[in-house]
């Protein structure tokens, strides 16, 4: 019991750090006050906390913590732009927005039921998995350095204590990753934000904890934005959405399947077509709490694999955990209150993970020349999108804006494509 609840809190603290951005920058985007922020900031970790024990419990089953998707976070950002241009106010774009999390929950469901998920599942190759695992890793490492440097907008000039501070916890945090201690090993994401919660304390850049005003105890209101509406533009901004989103949710998926069974021995069973149920539950959850769209994050395995602890009870464990704190606006306050270069120091060592995994599965492929030369177009393409400014495609339609604007989803899409014209019609050896 001991160990499930440490174990559960470790993975509590690690979903909060990673995903309190998103929600805390859509707010921004949308000229919200303070209030309303930690409003939709509690919202959307309430959100992820149950989305977590759904695909725990009838989902795909896997120790996969749910986030912000991130192309949810790109819809919400050409949706902002589109205020006072389609939309006359931030309230009437929310409200499309949050009608468009039902249509995707709709249709990941209808996605499920018909097939098309079983479809999508052989276009996961060893080289599709490394180019989406290295395109994950590549497009985090800018918000990584930039935290790490102690950098929060443009224009900002570099911390250097920050910076040495966050070194050590990097330092630390793989020091403890492979300690000999089973103990210090499996808790070592856990001891690691303690340690550089104090050192930031004692050098005095740790931020002070706010006060939470109101009851302590609150549950997120519903359909904050007003009712459901119908916006056909929202309705093809999501189906193609959906399809992308269950593309994520089976990299993902992938991604610790491959973990369990050679790293800890672990057979899994395949369930796919229920991971995009409990996805679809998760997006009808998330329209209704008038949050941001989850989706199994692939940082999960780089987690599990840093921590061993494949275990599904801790997980369970954390998301009750982060469903709980979340109903107590004064706990939120006080890890909304963790420096941000901490979480981005013990993140690095997490990912460092993921690029390991990213070479593996490219050692699994077969024909070798022809995943060098996949993962050539999928790669240019997806690290060259990164570079392009969202802005230079607000005038596109919002699905293709959406889509190109995420050079992890265009790169992976990229690398399918040229992977099956070449197995069909160009013979490599």
């Amino acid at each position: 019991m001991t160990k499930n609840l440490a174990g559960g809190f470790q993975w509590a603290i690690f979903l909060i750090a990673s995903s309190i951005a998103a929600p805390i920058a859509i707010a921004n985007i949308f000229g919200m006050d303070t209030a309303d922020t930690a409003l939709f900031l509690q919202r959307t970790i309430f959100v992820l906390g149950i989305a977590c024990l759904i695909q725990a419990f009838i989902g795909h089953r896997l120790p996969i913590n749910e986030g912000p998707a991130g192309l949810w976070w790109g819809v919400f950002i050409v949706y902002a732009g589109l205020v006072g241009v389609l939309y006359s106010t931030a309230e009437e774009s929310l409200q499309v927005l949050q009608s468009g999390l039902f249509y995707s929950g709709i249709l990941f469901i209808v996605f499920a039921v018909t097939g098309v998920v079983d479809m999508l599942k052989r276009f996961f190759t060893p080289t599709v998995t490394f180019v989406y695992l290295l395109l994950l890793v590549l497009q985090i490492s800018e918000s990584i350095m930039k935290g790490l440097f102690g950098i929060s907008s443009e224009g900002d000039l570099m911390d250097v204590r920050v910076l040495l501070a966050a070194v050590a916890v990097i330092l630390i945090t793989f020091y403890f990753m492979f300690h000999r201690s089973a103990f210090i090993s499996r808790y070592s994401v856990l001891l690691s934000i303690a340690f550089g919660w104090l050192l930031f304390w004692a050098i005095g850049k740790a931020p002070s904890i706010p006060k939470a005003d109101g009851a302590w105890v609150t549950f997120p209101d519903m359909l904050v934005f007003g009712p459901l509406v119908f916006d056909g533009g929202m309705l093809v901004t999501t189906l193609f959405l959906t399809v992308l989103l269950i593309a994520n949710m089976m990299a993902s998926v992938h991604v610790m399947e491959s973990l369990l069974k050679n790293a800890f021995s672990i057979q899994t069973e395949d369930r796919m077509k229920q991971a995009s149920v409990a996805s679809g539950l998760n997006h009808l959850l998330a329209g209704l709490f008038s949050s941001v769209g989850p989706v199994p994050i692939s940082g999960a395995a780089g987690f599990v694999s840093a921590t061993r602890t494949p275990g599904l009870r801790p997980f369970i464990v954390g998301g009750v955990i982060v469903t709980g704190i979340s109903l107590f606006p004064q706990l939120m306050a006080l890890l909304a209150s963790l420096p941000a270069p901490v979480a981005y120091a013990v993140i690095f060592a997490i990912f460092s993970k993921m690029v390991e995994m990213a070479f593996n599965a490219l050692e699994a492929e077969e024909n070798s020349k022809r995943a060098y030369k996949v993962a050539a177009f999928g790669l240019m393409t997806g690290v060259g999108l990164m570079f392009i400014p969202t802005e230079s495609m607000a005038g596109l339609p919002s699905a293709v804006a959406a889509i190109l604007s995420n050079g992890l989803i265009t790169g992976t899409i990229i690398a399918i494509i040229i992977e099956q014209v070449m197995m069909r019609f160009v013979r490599v050896k």
